[in-house]
């Protein structure tokens, strides 16, 4: 028996109520001063998973750290290296290697000679080395790797290291000490949810790195997309109830008989656009695959995949 997806109300669950803020003005090209030590340049690159562009972060004044160059677009780079014109590129830091966070790398290396530190290449951290998933920057590999607790310094800034697989197995945020701030990459964002996409991206991990950074005492949160985060641990809290909902609702869907994925996301993600259904239906897959792994999910066949039918355990 088939389950009845179209019999499925969002009232038999809870809705949870996430704080997302989307307040931002996009000036594109021009360095921002955001905080004291802190100045973005926003790339002009907008778009479903970008929302105004990708935020790139310079660190400190004199000796600076560029957090995230962004794409690989000219006058992205320039606009970065004009903004620190007297000043010296000493280190650059990659949260993860997703095209629109690291690909401008190379670009950003003919005009300084600092060097990159990130987790490490795509794929690191993961059983599968090097999917090749879309939008995976598989180029970059930094100078120094980092990991969980490593800090780096410049004259008039330091940064913690904190690992938070999930989004990809190399995703990695960065503290600034001075400010109490997180540089949180796509990890936590404000304005939207990140996509969790197997075979890199993994839920369990996800899950894992949101409630460590509950242990945190960051005051603000700075995405590589959309507007800081000033009440950081009440959205992390909502955003661990949010994939606890949709575990749930896996659950009450599979109850009436086996669904596919691809069968779940039109009733699951009724209210989001239809051009976002494939990343929904990937992040999905985290989801099921975590629900899998716990024995609460079964399915027909040792391969999981959207198509793959699924049943209560």
């Amino acid at each position: 028996m088939r389950c009845e997806c179209q019999s499925w109300r969002n009232g038999n669950l809870k809705i949870v109520e996430i704080p997302f803020r989307r307040d931002m003005a996009a000036q594109y090209g021009e360095s921002v001063q955001v905080s004291d030590r802190v100045r973005r340049v926003l790339a002009r690159n907008p778009g479903p998973y970008t929302y105004l562009g990708s935020g790139t972060y310079i660190i400190g004044t004199g000796e600076v750290g560029i957090i995230d160059p962004g794409p690989s677009d000219p006058q992205h780079i320039d606009a970065i290296v004009s903004a620190t014109r007297g000043e010296r590129i000493t280190h650059i830091l990659v949260t993860h290697t997703h095209l629109d966070h690291s690909s401008g790398v190379p670009q950003l290396l003919q005009h300084c000679d600092a060097k990159t530190y990130g987790f490490g290449p795509h794929g690191c951290g993961s059983v599968v080395e090097k999917s090749a998933e879309e939008g995976a920057d598989l180029e970059f590999e930094p100078d120094v790797t980092v990991t969980d607790g490593d800090r780096l310094e410049g004259p008039t800034w330091s940064v913690e290291c904190v690992h938070t697989p999930g989004h990809t197995s190399n995703h990695i945020c960065f503290r600034l000490l001075e400010e109490r701030s997180l540089f949180s990459g796509d990890h936590v964002m404000g304005w939207s949810t990140s996509v969790i996409s197997p075979p890199d991206g993994n839920m369990r991990e996800y899950m894992r790195s949101l409630k460590a950074l509950l242990g945190s005492d960051d005051r603000t949160y700075w995405p590589t997309h959309g507007p800081p985060v000033q009440q950081p641990h009440s959205l992390v809290r909502a955003f661990i109830e949010h994939r606890r909902e949709r575990e749930r609702q896996v659950i009450e869907l599979l109850r009436s008989g086996e669904c596919s994925i691809r069968e779940l996301v039109p009733t699951m993600y009724v209210h989001v656009p239809s051009v976002l259904h494939s990343a929904a239906g990937r992040s999905l897959l985290a989801t099921v695959e975590y629900l899998v792994e716990r024995g609460e999910v079964g399915s027909d066949g040792p391969f999981l995949s959207i198509d793959s039918n699924l049943h209560l355990r």
